[in-house]
């Protein structure tokens, strides 16, 4: 009796020849292969109709074929990687984006690779120079502004993050709504009878933090009695304390709330109130924006601003992905929460 040779054995059950092919994508769509791998190789603009892509596209989800992605890189000089750029890593906001926006990428085939621009230790060195024909495009923050000079110099798309809307330079923009965050914080306060309203304010210029401010003031200014001071100060603890005791202390009467642009901020404005011997909230309310883990560790808890960093890394990697194959991007900014917790409360009488 012959024996059967090693590589002419059947293939055993569920193994890789079950998955669907380009050819299955076809039968089912009613084209030809080379239909199919214009469609799917984003080559079919001019040369196949949007009905028919549209047809080949569903075909290929319904049987759930994937192609072989080495071999498809190879053929459209794509690399199937993003680059997601965000500030220095001094908070886990960012560590939840890059989550959200690599659990998309892995449904995709795509792969994120994360460069934290080393903000305030000097310009970032340029990414790109070296790696542009490894990237398909770039996912950025807008604080990250040392490193948007070398990114807007490439011809890469570019998604923005929590960016200014009418900036032209870029393929997408995903925003969260802070400015209703802000407006949030403030109706709270003033509620609960606050008038004399300090807002910390962080130091990096940015469009997020730009809005931020114009929401605190336009509703202070609403209403009769309240004022709004600013005083600025990098992002970590250290500086936000130092700048909250210089508010506490100037001459005239003592703010009542201290409305902070970031939880880290708000740490250091609670450690300055209790150096001074003052009660959070009992003597001053405290108020941050993102709903950081350090929200929850400090106490008494923070009252701050929940915003959905994972749906914007979600969101983000979606809108690159859409660029990549021509469709318009999803709009409309994400909506965020007020967490009211320990550290808010009416003022003192």
């Amino acid at each position: 009796m012959a024996h059967r040779a090693p590589q002419d054995r059947p293939p055993a059950a569920g193994a890789e020849t079950n998955r669907p092919t380009s050819r299955d994508v076809a039968r089912a769509a009613g084209v030809s292969q080379a239909t199919v791998s214009l469609v799917l190789g984003d080559k079919w603009r001019g040369r196949v109709s949007e009905r028919t892509a549209a047809v080949v596209r569903d075909a290929a989800r319904e049987l759930g074929y994937r192609p072989n992605l080495a071999a498809r890189s190879l053929r459209l000089g794509r690399t199937r990687t993003a680059l997601l750029v965000v500030p220095a890593l001094t908070n886990d906001f960012f560590a939840r984006v890059y989550t959200g926006a690599a659990a998309v990428a892995a449904q995709h085939g795509f792969g994120v690779v994360l460069y934290p621009s080393p903000e305030g230790v000097g310009p970032a060195r340029d990414p790109f120079a070296s790696a542009r024909t490894a990237l398909d495009g770039v996912i950025a923050s807008s604080m990250a502004v040392r490193a948007l000079t070398a990114i807007r110099g490439t011809d890469l798309p570019l998604v923005m993050l929590d960016s200014d809307p009418a900036d032209t330079g870029a393929a997408a923009h995903v925003n969260l709504d802070v400015a209703d965050g802000m407006r949030q914080v403030a109706d709270h306060l003033l509620t609960l009878g606050h008038r004399r309203i300090v807002h910390l304010a962080s130091a990096v210029a940015s469009w997020t933090f730009d809005v931020r401010a114009g929401a605190l003031h336009a509703a202070t200014d609403a209403v009769a009695g309240a004022r709004v001071r600013t005083v600025t100060a990098p992002l970590d603890v250290d500086s936000g304390r130092e700048a909250a005791v210089r508010a506490l202390t100037a001459p005239g009467p003592r703010p009542t709330a201290i409305v902070c642009d970031d939880d880290i901020l708000a740490a250091g404005a609670c450690k300055a109130a209790r150096r001074l011997g003052l009660r959070v909230p009992e003597d001053v309310s405290v108020t941050g924006f993102d709903d950081l883990a350090l929200a929850t560790a400090v106490e008494p808890e923070l009252t701050t601003v929940r915003l959905p960093a994972e749906q914007v890394g979600e969101r983000g990697m979606t809108a690159l992905l859409d660029t990549l194959d021509g469709r318009s991007p999803e709009e409309g900014r994400l909506p965020v929460e007020l967490v009211v917790r320990g550290s808010s409360a009416p003022p003192p009488v």
